[in-house]
């Protein structure tokens, strides 16, 4: 992976978890994955890459939620990296629960694919 800078990137990032997964972490007060401690750092996708997101790795789960992270409150944690010939946020940490300013429910179709909730359009990028 190589870094690419944060500056000028989008004012929102996403994260895809289980909505039990994400209710664990009110008591703790951040938010952080078995990645953060295997690979040192969470999974996150712009806008843009959501439904690609949904369709490589969740096809057919239920019971998942989008978190809407607003970037700036991440400051050093988030950096930008490739994979896959696209940059990817990536955060370098626990999320902070006043980091996440919106949580989605983000049903699957019967077919097991996903469309993206109008929610995420009260959001600015």
């Amino acid at each position: 992976m190589t870094g690419v800078s944060t500056e000028g990137g989008p004012e929102h990032i996403f994260h895809i978890t289980e909505r039990s997964a994400f209710a664990a972490s009110l008591e703790t007060g951040a938010y952080e994955t078995d990645s953060l401690k295997k690979e040192g750092f969470l999974h996150c996708s712009t806008r843009e890459q959501l439904a690609q997101t949904a369709a490589r790795f969740f096809a057919g789960r239920s019971g998942l939620a989008i978190l809407c992270i607003e970037a700036a409150r991440l400051g050093v944690q988030l950096r930008y990296e490739t994979a896959d010939g696209e940059a990817f946020p990536h955060c370098y940490g626990a999320i902070p629960l006043d980091a996440i300013v919106a949580v989605i429910d983000f049903p699957c179709r019967p077919d097991g694919a996903f469309e993206l909730p109008e929610e995420l359009g009260m959001l600015s990028d």
